[in-house]
C-alpha cells in the first residue's frame, strides 16, 4: 500500500469527518479511497465526443487567494477563440462566483476548463458541455460568403 498525504483547512477537514462519520467509514482513508475510485470512474465515462460544443463552466474562488485572479484572467485570454463571455459576480467579502460560457472544439474545451479548475484556489469548478452539430453552409449576404453554424445535437 502507498502513503501520500494531504493538507486541508481546518473547517474542511472538519466537514470531512462528518461525511465520514455520516457514511459508516472506519477512518478517513477508506473514504479517501472511495472518492478517489468514484472520480476515477467518473472520469472514464466522461464522454469526448468529436466535434464542436458550447459550454458554461462556473467556479468558485477566494479573490485573496494570491495572483489567482490574474492567473485564471491569463488563462481565459489565453484562450480567447474558446472564451465567449464571462460573468463574475462577489458572493461574500471573500469568495467570488464566475460562470465562462465556451464555444469551439470539444477536446479544446474540456482541456481548457480541466487547466483552469485545476488552478490553486479555484473550488467547486463544474463543466455543463453541450455537444454541436454543424448545419449546411450558407450565405447571409449579397457576397454570397458561406459559413457554418452549430445547434446542439438532438
Amino acid at each position: 500500500m502507498e502513503r501520500f498525504t494531504i493538507s486541508i483547512d481546518e473547517s474542511l477537514a472538519g466537514e470531512f469527518d462528518a461525511l465520514v462519520a455520516a457514511r459508516g467509514y472506519g477512518n478517513r482513508s477508506e473514504a479517501v479511497r472511495d472518492l478517489i475510485r468514484s472520480a476515477i470512474e467518473s472520469d472514464h465515462r466522461r464522454e469526448f465526443p468529436t466535434g464542436h460544443c458550447v459550454a458554461n463552466l462556473s467556479y468558485v474562488y477566494n479573490h485573496h487567494e494570491r495572483e489567482l485572479a490574474e492567473r485564471l484572467t491569463h488563462l481565459q485570454h489565453q484562450h480567447h477563440d474558446l472564451t465567449v463571455a464571462a460573468l463574475h459576480a462577489h458572493l461574500d467579502h471573500e469568495n467570488c462566483i464566475e460562470s465562462v460560457i465556451l464555444k469551439g472544439p470539444t477536446a479544446e474545451v474540456r482541456q481548457f476548463a480541466d487547466a483552469l479548475v485545476a488552478e490553486r484556489g479555484v473550488r467547486h469548478g463544474h463543466l455543463n458541455l453541450v455537444a454541436l452539430e454543424a448545419e449546411q453552409h450558407h450565405a447571409h449576404n449579397d457576397q454570397g460568403q458561406a459559413h457554418v453554424h452549430y445547434r446542439p445535437v438532438r
